[in-house]
This record gives C-alpha cells, sequence and structure tokens, in this order.
C-alpha cells in the first residue's frame, strides 16, 4: 500500500479525475483518523464541504486533505520528540515508557457526533489523553457530561459535548440497531446526511 503522502500528492493532482482526488482521500483516512474513519470521515465531508458529486466542487477533496495532513503533522512533530526521549530512556534503562506513547486517536463511534473543531487543534488533546478508558473528555475544556449511545453490538459511553467514547461495554447483538446504523452510515458515505 502506498504511503500517506502519496496518496495527499494524489488528491492535491489536479490532472487526477475528482473520483479519484476523493478516493485518494479515503486512503489518506485508512492511514490516520482521529476519531476512526467513519467519523474523520464525516467531520472532513463537512469542514471541507464536500459535495454528494466531488465534480461539482473537486477543490473541497483539497482543503479536506490538507485538514487531515496537518493534524497528522501535529501527530507526528509530538511522536518523534516522544520516540528521541524514549531512545535516552532505554540507554538510561527504563523499560517502561514515561510519558507513554502519545495517543494517535480518540474513538468516535457515531459518526456523527465528533468534536467540530478543526482536526489539527483537537490532535494535541488527543495526544495528550491519557491510555485506555477515559474518566473525563481529553477534548472538552470543562465537563459536559456523558451519554449513551449504542451500534448494536457496543454500548458507548460518550462525552456529551463532542461524541468520546469514554468506555464502551460489549452486549448482545441488536439487529434492529445494527440495521439502522448500517443505513445512516450509507447516508453518510454518501455524503448525504
Amino acid at each position: 500500500m502506498a504511503s500517506f503522502t502519496t496518496h495527499r500528492l494524489r488528491a492535491h493532482d489536479r490532472a487526477r479525475s475528482p473520483a479519484l482526488r476523493f478516493a485518494a482521500l479515503c486512503t489518506c483516512l485508512a492511514e490516520f483518523a482521529p476519531y476512526g474513519f467513519r467519523a474523520t470521515y464525516h467531520h472532513l465531508c463537512h469542514s471541507a464541504g464536500i459535495p454528494p458529486e466531488p465534480e461539482q466542487d473537486p477543490e473541497a477533496v483539497v482543503r479536506a486533505v490538507a485538514e487531515l495532513h496537518a493534524a497528522r503533522e501535529v501527530w507526528t512533530a509530538g511522536f518523534l520528540a516522544w520516540r528521541g526521549a524514549r531512545r535516552e530512556q532505554k540507554a538510561a534503562g527504563v523499560r517502561v515508557p514515561d510519558p507513554p506513547e502519545p495517543r494517535r486517536r480518540l474513538w468516535c463511534p457515531d459518526p456523527e457526533f465528533h468534536p467540530a473543531e478543526p482536526l489539527p487543534v483537537v490532535m494535541r488533546r488527543i495526544m495528550r489523553a491519557p491510555a485506555g478508558d477515559l474518566g473525563c473528555c481529553p477534548v472538552c475544556p470543562e465537563g459536559r457530561g456523558t451519554r449513551t449511545w449504542h451500534d448494536g453490538f457496543t454500548e458507548h459511553t460518550l462525552c456529551a459535548g463532542c461524541g468520546v467514547s469514554l468506555v464502551g461495554r460489549a452486549t448482545e447483538p441488536a439487529p434492529g440497531v445494527v440495521a439502522d446504523r448500517a443505513e445512516r452510515w450509507r447516508l453518510v458515505w454518501r455524503r448525504r446526511a
């Protein structure tokens, strides 16, 4: 598979058809998606204004991939700094990283409920989030409470302000919920929601 950078350049290439440029954006999302693929896809489609038919606004894909790239640059810079410090710790015999590796993503299971701020701004907060289940939302500046959301297999406790999953609990499959969520995702995927 080609790298994020290769597909980012393909999304910028005006010689390619809008559909191919859009496909390149989706491949970039497969490589780097701070809220998970679906929620990051929804965020970028709305923030960049990607229409249902990419031919209507080919530059929307460029705006989306630029925002995603900026967030990835924030994460890369933080990760490289952490990696350098970690090498020094290993040389000194420290076997448990302190601080732990910066997070690359926070899970937003509901694709239509995620942080609204630009990805690079939120990425800085994501990187500071502790590992494992979260006691409080690292994205929202103050506690906004929680709400429950079920995807058909897992009951998630979400931050009521931004949709970040604080904890998930496996449940019995709920076929009606699964079908409803699948239909809603089809609308999001086609940029009709």
